[in-house]
């Protein structure tokens, strides 16, 4: 049966598509560039070249079909037409990533392939499994790893090929560009971390320069190349590519610093076994607060991300820990554009006035540190592995509500020391609750959406958040203190054990919208999903360099 040509009736229309389109907000992102050198300048602009690179090979790890059909949207003039194409550059694909992935032009399959372009069409993950199992250990470890795609040989069989040969073409091209924006920057950590991020593009070996990118010491902030694993939904392995390019606020990062000397702290004071906690993190735990000049690819697909907990690889963390990564300019937007309309219709009339930006940048930064904390690394049936390996599709929305649950239950442990103030307790939980309507937005085929989906629900059976009469939401102060930090032992614990069907069978039962969410949602369709940044000072800095 064909699952294309009976779609094409059911297809949105324009209104229909400008309806959906206008779900994410336009915002201008500008950033001050006025302290910069000329020289830094130069090489911020040949970063965002780098950076418009990494859009061209998102696009083929979506779906194969993505260039093709971009290049027809292109040529289609007809209202109907832009408006597919609008859709198609905010959600990187035919999908309308909030719409629970509905396709919305002409030949797309019906459904939003899971296995992205990573995997050869019309493989089965059973074939992968088996194909995995096959190899001797180090070749299933590079086949199963962050940067190898599997294809098929000539002769049908699997075989894994590395990143480095699967986009040689557009990866030499970026790693060019870093090289001459390395040579511009009078930066040393800047153009340590270019030449070896050039280099890794060209050898698939990305230690060397993810070690540089965590001890990276500049004004120029930039983050590019194969990371987050969300594209791959059937294992939540392959790294898909991105770039944010940014500007680093150095007054809030300086005010922030302090956190990453809390973490150990933190860690060993989580609510699980204590055989369960990390004896000792990794020494490094940079925060940096930046401005967003320019984001691409996996980074500027639908949903905008707010910051960053950054790299993936369970070794760098182990040895040096994680990078987290605030992007100012986007949390505004979003508090201003969203946050704020939201917690108008979702909260009690009493709670509106307890939501802060302040509250909301530091739930973002406590969510980014707490990736680190927790169980990560397990031995199951006497086998190393990790979290992410168990859990596989599983793995994202488990871990998105842990780091979102925990980041709260930290805010928490903070105010009771005394390195947060006191009067963030006020604001803490209207905010948190009033952004979790934000978040289940996002849709339940997102990880961010379906984890957060998890954690109202529990927060609801708890008594710790209850529904009035006229279908608003509002906190109980005496009870969400111990709902949290229950539900923060509930998912760690269960992370610590493996056990995927244990995983997949709480998902089914709290991932989920219930009727009087439901409602709220309905009340809340005029009100922006996210934003859609438009890089006007990228653009301009690109425009003068030409």
């Amino acid at each position: 049966m064909d699952l294309t040509s009976n779609l094409v009736l059911a297809l949105p229309g324009v209104e229909a598509l400008k309806k959906a389109n206008a779900q994410l907000a336009p915002v201008d992102l500008v950033v001050d560039l006025s302290k910069l050198p000329p020289s830094e300048k130069v090489a911020l602009a040949k970063l965002v070249e780098a950076a418009k690179v990494m859009d061209t090979l998102f696009l083929r790890q979506v779906w194969a079909g993505n260039e093709t059909m971009l290049l027809s949207l292109v040529e289609d003039s007809t209202p109907l037409g832009r408006e597919r194409l609008r859709g198609f550059l905010l959600n990187k694909g035919p999908w309308d990533r909030l719409g629970d992935q509905a396709p919305f032009v002409p030949g797309a399959p019906a459904v939003k392939p899971p296995e992205g372009g990573f995997y050869p069409a019309g493989s089965t993950r059973a074939q992968l499994d088996h194909f995995f199992l096959s190899l001797p250990e180090a070749e299933r470890h590079a086949a199963k790893g962050f940067f190898t795609t599997v294809r098929r040989a000539p002769d049908g069989s699997l075989a894994a090929v590395p990143y480095s040969v699967e986009y040689q073409g557009e990866l030499e091209v970026a790693a060019r560009l870093l090289r001459e924006a390395a040579a511009l920057t009078s930066q040393p950590s800047l153009k340590d971390f270019l030449v070896k991020r050039a280099a890794a593009f060209e050898t698939n070996d990305y230690y060397a320069s993810d070690l540089a990118w965590m001890k990276l010491d500049s004004t120029l902030e930039p983050t590019i190349g194969p990371y987050e694993v969300y594209e791959d939904e059937w294992f939540n392995a392959k790294a898909a590519f991105e770039a944010f390019i940014t500007v680093r606020d150095d007054a809030a990062t300086l005010k922030l610093a302090a956190f990453g000397t809390r973490l150990q702290d933190l860690e060993n004071r989580l609510p699980i076994a204590p055989s369960l906690r990390n004896p000792k993190l990794g020494a490094l735990a940079p925060i940096r607060v930046v401005n967003s000049l320019f984001c691409s690819g996996d980074a500027n697909r639908g949903i905008q991300t707010a910051a960053f907990n950054l790299p993936n690889d369970e070794k760098i963390g182990r040895e040096l820990g994680h990078k987290r990564t605030l992007l100012k300019n986007v949390q505004e937007a979003k508090f201003k554009k969203v946050l704020r309309p939201i917690a108008q219709v979702a909260l009690a009339p009493a709670d509106r006035a307890n939501v802060s930006f302040e509250a909301f940048f530091t739930h973002i930064l406590m969510h980014e540190l707490m990736h680190g904390l927790g169980p990560h690394d397990l031995t199951v049936g006497g086998k190393a592995t990790t979290v992410r390996e168990q859990f596989q599709e599983n793995y994202s929305p488990l871990e998105e509500a842990k780091a979102d649950i925990s980041g709260l239950w930290a805010m928490q442990v903070l105010i009771d020391q005394g390195a947060l103030d006191k009067s963030l307790e006020r604001t803490l939980y209207t905010t948190f609750l009033a952004s979790a309507f934000r978040s289940i937005r996002f849709g339940l085929h997102e990880a961010h959406g379906k984890g957060i989906a998890l954690q109202l629900n529990t927060l609801l059976d708890a008594g710790a958040v209850t529904v009035a009469m006229d279908g608003t939401f509002q906190v109980v102060p005496g009870k969400v203190k111990g709902a949290v930090a229950a539900l923060v032992g509930e998912l760690m614990t269960l992370q610590a054990s493996g056990d995927k069907a244990r995983a997949s069978a709480l998902l089914a039962e709290r991932a989920v919208v219930r009727p009087e969410v439901k409602r709220l949602l309905t009340r809340l369709e005029g009100v922006p999903v996210d934003i859609a940044p438009r890089f006007v000072t990228a653009e301009a800095l690109l425009g003068r360099q030409q």
